[in-house]
């Protein structure tokens, strides 16, 4: 069966092809849910959830454009809604931002597993802007209308997520060179 096919399906709220379309694209969106969630099991629930939405949401795909890049962009609003609302940002002047580049040594044996436990620590509001701008491309004007903040709440957020993993990459590279000196 082709994808608008079973697309289609979908539409028409049947359970085989919403079962066939979850299969396909169930540990993609797992990876989403991931750098958003706090954790595993959150991320868990936000893959259910978000595939629920995305079958009541199905019917406004036009089929124009990737539907994989439609599916991702619903499952992301899906676990920004669960956020929208709840007192995790805070407000801040547009000046108050210093851009500071992260810079991962790969040579240093971080594995993506441990820098995605160090992400999904960050507090609410940091994770999801740096998830946001930093792994997922949007602009700070993009990230503020998704979650309801200013633009330089947006950028606050990520400078300060930013020195949050810089400060724990630095302490376990620390850590490592203390536990191999001679």
């Amino acid at each position: 069966m082709d994808i608008k096919q079973l697309i289609l399906d979908c539409q028409k709220n049947e359970p085989k092809a919403q079962g066939q379309l979850y299969q396909l694209f169930s540990s993609k969106m797992f990876t989403i849910c991931l750098k958003y969630s706090r954790n595993y099991d959150e991320a868990q629930d936000n893959l259910q959830e978000g595939f629920l939405y995305i079958f009541k949401k199905i019917n406004q795909y036009n089929f124009k454009g990737s539907f994989e890049g439609w599916i991702k962009r619903v499952m992301i609003n899906h676990i920004l809604q669960t956020y929208r609302g709840s007192p995790i940002f805070e407000v801040v002047k547009e000046n108050t931002v210093t851009e500071d580049e992260v810079v991962i040594d790969t040579e240093e044996g971080l594995s993506l597993d441990l820098l995605l436990k160090m992400i999904q620590e960050l507090p609410d509001r940091y994770r999801l802007v740096f998830n946001l701008y930093v792994l997922d491309d949007y602009s700070h004007k993009e990230i503020a209308l998704l979650l309801n903040i200013s633009e330089g709440t947006s950028k606050s957020n990520l400078s300060r997520a930013k020195a949050i993993l810089k400060e724990k990459i630095e302490t376990l590279s620390l850590d490592k060179k203390e536990y191999t000196a001679p």
